[in-house]
This record gives C-alpha cells, sequence and structure tokens, in this order.
C-alpha cells in the first residue's frame, strides 16, 4: 500500500484512522490495526523504507464496530514542517502530540 508511494519518491505521508489501535495492551501496543499497516505503525511516525516519513495519527474518534477505546487516549497531531536544505541542526520534522494527559513527544 505504501510502497508505491516510496517508489515516487514520497518524503511524508500522513495517515490516520486506524485510531491507533483503539484497544491496546500497555508494553504491547495495539491488537489489531484493522488495514495492512503492520501493529507497531498503528500510531505514531516511523520510517518507510530509507527515505519516506509516515505519521499515522490516533484520532479523536472509535469504530463502530468497537465503540470504545482502551489504553490509547484521543489524540490531535501537530507536525511542523520545514523545507529541505534548512540548517541541520535544526529538526527536519518535529511532532506534538496533544492528549487530555497533555503528552509530548518529538521525533527528530
Amino acid at each position: 500500500m505504501l510502497d508505491p508511494f516510496a517508489t515516487e519518491g514520497y518524503d511524508l505521508v500522513l495517515a490516520g484512522h486506524t485510531h491507533g489501535g483503539q484497544l491496546r495492551i500497555p508494553g504491547i501496543g495495539a491488537l489489531v490495526t484493522n488495514c495492512e499497516l503492520d501493529r507497531s505503525r498503528a500510531r505514531g511516525i516511523s520510517r518507510w523504507g530509507s527515505d519516506m516519513w509516515l505519521h499515522v495519527s490516533a484520532g479523536l474518534g472509535t469504530s463502530p464496530y468497537a465503540p470504545a477505546r482502551f489504553a490509547c487516549p484521543p489524540e490531535a497531531t501537530l507536525l511542523t514542517l520545514v523545507p529541505r536544505g534548512t540548517d541541520p541542526s535544526r529538526k527536519a520534522t518535529r511532532t506534538r502530540r496533544t492528549t487530555r494527559r497533555k503528552a509530548r513527544s518529538e521525533v527528530r
């Protein structure tokens, strides 16, 4: 599903609708994703291949088939994108995830 984007040279793919796995077990992660993504990529930012970033938002809602969340708080994500060729000391891609607990994470 994502390989064609990587082949075409995409730098970043923004995705959602896995609900972050929606039902997660602490220390293990998502039980299912209901899509072709592996469970480790159910939410957050990761590399796809050597050149492409993938960001999957856990989102705010729930699936109509499982109208609950467990160990997967709703989130809205703010990404700050900077152009290529900027000062390498700056973060190329920064992710801040805001949840009910006001959690923050950054990715370089």
